[in-house]
């Protein structure tokens, strides 16, 4: 018996019981369709997570003070003046700009309307180094970190939050009781309302450091709480991390100690971001796998009752010739036919409730590609040959005479 023959002879027992073999394949449906929502927008909100990560800033290097190895070493703040010193092009010439910040979160009031917002304190470099521009006024001018001046850029969450129906230009707020005037608000950044960028209030860094934080080390510099640094381009990062490795440890003076700093890049911060949630799509996936194996299971109590019900049928088929393989492969072939078209229909459903979770949640990208589809497909079909091996080989094992006697 060929193939194409088993198979309408399968779609033809699957069809005289309609209701039965659509219960049997509910598992693989919900199953499939599992497997294919939350894979697929695994890989969308990796698409996103990078995208968002590219979009801080072309190139970008962030040095922290500290390590993440917890080696035992004496730890030296960053400060504004080591900032300077990784700007100078004759100590660090494929560094194309440096942008110190102090960040803290303070309080910030306009009249009697008052909210929370992240303070960054940095300087004009900040907002190419960023890669973030303003959508009215202006941003912060080295003119502002000299004359310590009280002036602010805010982002458009803090504009709606205190500055609802107002032209925030020229309007004056209080961060931490100190008054500072607004120059500029930002465009907005999008992302999820907490630690979003639309949250940050920008301030000249000397102005943060001298009028609200009052922060300084004992040579009385400014100590930071991260410098964002832009290389030259592309090619030139791993010379740029050399130099600014360099700069620092002469100026932390360490000879033989191990780093007191952090280089953080861009890609590291992708690999480790995209290593996270891959493991995340695969472990939503294992368990969107499980309803597979329930719904193999039913598939094979359903091709068990299968035989039973056409016990005679398969005497009869023995009788007039057929082989022991013959047999064998018309049951494997209704239980693939089974469990594919559920998960045909099951790839329908996961693209359907993907779909709706990228309209409810826009930030959210539909990532579907051919591997999905093809994996998805394949092991439905894996599910039913191995669930519908049993059955099978229980058809094929029947004696001829007993299976005709059998009513």
């Amino acid at each position: 018996m060929n193939i194409l023959e088993s198979v309408r002879i399968a779609l033809r027992a699957l069809a005289a019981n309609k209701l039965r073999a659509t219960l049997t394949m509910l598992g693989i449906i919900i199953g499939v369709g599992a497997v294919i929502a939350l894979m697929s927008l695994g890989q969308g909100v990796q698409a996103s997570v990078e995208e968002q990560i590219q979009g801080v800033g072309a190139n970008l290097l962030i040095v922290t003070s500290g390590t993440f190895g917890g080696e035992d070493v004496k730890i030296q703040p960053l400060t504004y003046r080591e900032a300077q010193a990784l700007a100078d092009p004759l100590l660090a010439p494929d560094v194309l700009a440096v942008a110190p910040v102090i960040q803290r979160s303070a309080s910030v009031v306009y009249g009697q309307k008052e909210g929370n917002a992240t303070i960054i304190g940095s300087t004009a470099n900040y907002g190419s180094v960023r890669n973030v521009s303003v959508a009215s006024g202006r941003f912060l001018e080295d003119t502002d970190l000299t004359t310590q001046s009280r002036v602010c850029v805010i982002g458009p969450q803090v504009a709606s939050t205190l500055l609802p129906d107002l032209d925030p230009l020229g309007l004056t707020i209080k961060i931490r009781g100190v008054p500072f005037r607004i120059i500029g608000v930002m465009e907005s950044a999008g992302g999820p309302s907490f630690g979003s960028a639309d949250n940050y209030v920008y301030i000249p860094l000397t102005t943060a450091a001298a009028r609200l934080f009052g922060t300084r080390t004992a040579s009385g510099d400014f100590p930071l709480s991260v410098a964002y640094i832009q290389a030259v381009d592309q090619e030139s990062i791993s010379r740029a991390i050399e130099q600014v490795t360099l700069v620092l440890r002469d100026r932390h003076r360490l000879t033989y100690q191990d780093n007191d700093f952090t280089i953080i890049t861009q890609n590291d911060i992708l690999s480790v971001a995209s290593s996270i949630i891959s493991m995340l799509t695969i472990f939503l996936g294992a368990i969107a796998g499980i309803s597979l194996l329930v719904g193999g299971i039913g598939i094979m109590n359903i091709m068990l009752v299968s035989v039973t019900e056409r016990t005679r049928e398969i005497g009869i088929r023995k009788a007039v010739g057929a082989k022991r393989r013959d047999i064998l492969g018309q049951f494997l072939v209704e239980a693939v036919v089974l469990s594919v078209i559920g998960g045909l229909l099951g790839i329908g459903l996961g693209l359907l409730g993907a779909t709706v979770v990228t309209r409810l949640e826009p930030q959210i990208q539909l990532v579907m590609t051919p591997n999905i589809i093809l994996l998805a497909t394949g092991f439905s079909a894996a599910v039913g040959l191995f669930f519908g091996i049993y059955p099978a080989m229980r058809a094929a094992s029947l004696n001829p005479i007993e299976a005709l006697r059998y009513e």
